[in-house]
């Protein structure tokens, strides 16, 4: 398969301008939080945890939305999901506990963020924003629309990204404005998103025919490749269509695709929940009263 990936060159396989836009990002961190962060109001730096988090973070979104990932993600559906699953469960969490507690409160404590974000975060409405936009940018015609404009599609990825960075917010509470759910209802919380996000799953898994124009229909397939392959490019080479570069068929590709996001949502939820868990028992253990001393 990497050889003919080869056939889109450098520029479509590593995204060269959108890694130094993911290293400015982390210098622009290690600026605000280090050296120039009295500037900005900072009085201590982050921990080695919350830097080594945020640039795993970093790295991460080049992996999935620079490396040839990228570009495998508009020929193959599994990899489509695995970049999903990264990009929209994995990598806020990285960020979010990476950005330190006083750049949370210079940019929250505005005065319109604030009121939002404070509305936007009830748990109700934050599970049903993100697992709503998830399951409806996977139904064939909205899928297959973003996969057909560059602007569609940026749009789309990024207003989903923010529904992502906001269901996370209640579980993981940089702020204490945000953490208003006990541990019992932070349990609850994950198990629905869990149960919200597995329609959009099962109607992939379990369809009988590949449910994608994007994967299957040459002008759709070639349209979506050109989001991520210069025209000059494709229109210099001759490729037949997706099955060139997978060995499985298009319904086994969809198949495994579908698999493959609900098992990486069951991990990282089965995670976070298992820390909310043990920091709520080991909490709940302080709280015991100690046995009386025997009197002597």
């Amino acid at each position: 398969m990497w050889l003919e990936l080869q056939i889109f060159g450098f520029r479509a396989l590593w995204s060269p301008y959108f890694l130094m836009f993911v290293i400015g990002l982390g210098l622009v961190y290690y600026l605000i939080t280090g050296p120039l962060r009295h500037k900005f109001g900072g009085d201590v730096r982050p921990t080695i945890k919350q830097q080594v988090m945020f640039y795993v973070g970093l790295i991460l979104l080049y992996i999935v939305k620079g490396a040839p990932i990228d570009i495998l993600s508009h020929i193959m559906l599994t990899a489509h999901m695995i970049q999903m699953a990264f990009y929209y469960i994995v990598f806020p969490i990285l960020i979010i506990k990476g950005i330190p507690v006083w750049i949370w409160e210079k940019v929250v404590y505005k005065p319109v963020i604030k009121p939002l974000l404070i509305f936007l975060t009830k748990p109700l409405i934050s599970l049903l924003l993100f697992n709503t936009l998830f399951s409806l940018y996977h139904l064939p015609v909205i899928f297959d629309f973003a996969k057909s404009s560059q602007i569609a599609h940026t749009a789309i990825s990024i207003i989903i990204l923010f529904a992502a960075f906001i269901v996370w917010l209640p579980i993981l509470a940089p702020l204490k404005e945000f953490d208003r759910m006990p541990p019992l209802g932070k349990i609850f919380y994950i198990f629905a998103s869990g149960v919200l996000i597995t329609p959009a799953c099962v109607l992939i898994i379990f369809a009988d025919t590949p449910l994608y124009a994007a994967y299957t229909q040459d002008g759709a397939w070639v349209q979506a490749l050109s989001l991520c392959v210069p025209g000059d490019v494709l229109q210099g080479i001759a490729i037949s269509g997706p099955e060139l570069f997978s060995p499985m068929s298009t319904l086994e590709d969809q198949q495994l695709g579908g698999i493959f996001m609900k098992i990486m949502q069951e991990i990282t939820y089965g995670i976070i929940l298992a820390r909310v868990f043990f920091g709520w028992f080991t909490k709940e253990s302080l709280k015991v009263d100690p046995l009386p001393s025997e009197s002597r």
